[in-house]
Parts: C-alpha cells; structure tokens; sequence
C-alpha cells in the first residue's frame, strides 16, 4: 500500500529540511520544492495528498500558489506563516485553506495539524452522495458528472461550480454567493470569473444534453433549474 505523500513548499532550505526529518519520522513520504512555481510544477507529477505551503516567498507566494492548487483540485493544504495576525488566518481560510500553522511550532504540534486535516480529507471522501435530478447526475464522491446520459468532463473549479447549483436548485444565486460556494471567499475575486466558469460549464452540458438548465437572472445571478 503506498504511503501518504506531503509536498512541502518552502523557500527556507532549513525549514524544508526540518519538515521532511519531522514528517518521516511520522511515517510520511515527503517532496520539496523551493518556490511555488516549482511547488505547482511537483504538485502535477506527485499528486500529493496534503501540502504544506508557506505564505512568504518570492515570486509566486503562498496565496497565489493556493489560489492555483484550488484551481486544480481539493488536496488538502496546511498553511505555513511567520504573521500571528488574524486577517492572513481568515483570508488563507478563505481562499481555501484546511488549516494554518504558524512559525515557529512544535514539532509535535505540527504532525498533529498534518494528521488531522488527513483526517478529514479521508472522512470527506468515504462519503457517497449521488445527486440526479433526471438530466444532471454527480457522483460526488468519484467526481463524475453526466449530462442526458452523457460524460461530462470538468475541471475541478467547474465541478465545484455544477455542484453549488445542483445543491441549490430553482434558487437565484449571486455572484458573490457563487463564489463563497464554489471557490471559498469572494475576497480579491471577481463576477466576471463566475460569468467565465457559468460559460464554460453550459457549453460543456448544452453538447453533452442539447440543454444547459443554468439560465442568467439579469441583475441578479444565475439559476439552475432542473428537470420537472
């Protein structure tokens, strides 16, 4: 059985090493990367099952390389920063992060953080929650979609997106609101990027099914409306 994988990020040589002593002694096989965009480029070859990501680094930081591995998928990650200030706790939190720790720590402390959020990142996916309305099934659990029958393809942000509709059916959702559902915060986001992802995701349904059931509010939002 393969073991668990952390990608730890973090441009201080010392505190990588640290972190992979401590982590596999705990039992856990670790990879590194200095920067986030070696960070990002780690996370597609290893598919990590947590990552530890430091706030502070140069060129592409911590909260631009969260905004990207939230992009990409649900991986847990374990935010890493020098601030004791609650706003950086708050917008980590809301940009999608599972935890926070703050340098310096224990390195008890530490695998008791990682062990948690590995926790309930295997608890989120034991369960098996199926949405079918009669045109638009998820498995939420193995993370596929059909559309009239039909495979639909879609990234992890457009899934995320399917999903808060689905789960709000016949209700008018703001932007903002599709935000908060589907990438965590809509702090330092914008409507347009709900306009985007709502256009990338009828496209992909309306070829699957004929029919996209997401219609514009105008002034308002957007609304799923399912099958009757």
């Amino acid at each position: 059985m393969d073991r668990t994988k952390v990608l730890v990020v973090d441009d201080d040589d010392d505190v990588r090493s640290l972190l992979r002593q401590v982590l596999e002694r705990a039992g856990l096989d670790t990879v590194e990367a200095e920067n986030g965009r070696v960070g990002l480029r780690k996370f597609f070859d290893a598919r990590p099952d947590l990552v530890v990501l430091d706030v502070s680094m140069p060129e592409l930081d911590g909260w631009q390389t969260l905004e990207r591995i939230r992009e990409l998928g649900d991986t847990p990650v374990l935010l890493l920063t020098a601030s004791t200030g609650e706003l950086d706790k708050v917008r980590g939190l809301n940009l999608g992060a599972d935890d926070y720790l703050t340098k310096p720590f224990g390195n008890q402390e530490l695998v008791a953080r990682v062990q948690a959020v590995l926790r309930r990142a295997g608890g989120s996916e034991q369960e098996h929650e199926v949405h079918d309305d009669g045109l638009i099934e998820i498995d939420f659990a193995q993370r596929r979609v059909t559309a009239g029958g039909e495979p639909v393809e879609l990234t992890p942000a457009e899934f995320r997106l399917l999903s808060a509709f689905v789960r709000h059916p016949n209700q008018v959702l703001s932007s903002e609101q599709l935000l908060d559902l589907a990438w965590g915060s809509s702090l330092g986001r914008s409507p347009s990027q709900v306009k985007l992802y709502v256009g990338y995701v009828r496209r992909k349904l309306s070829e699957a099914a004929d029919v996209s059931p997401i219609e514009t509010v105008r002034g308002f939002g957007y609304r799923y409306s399912p099958p009757k």
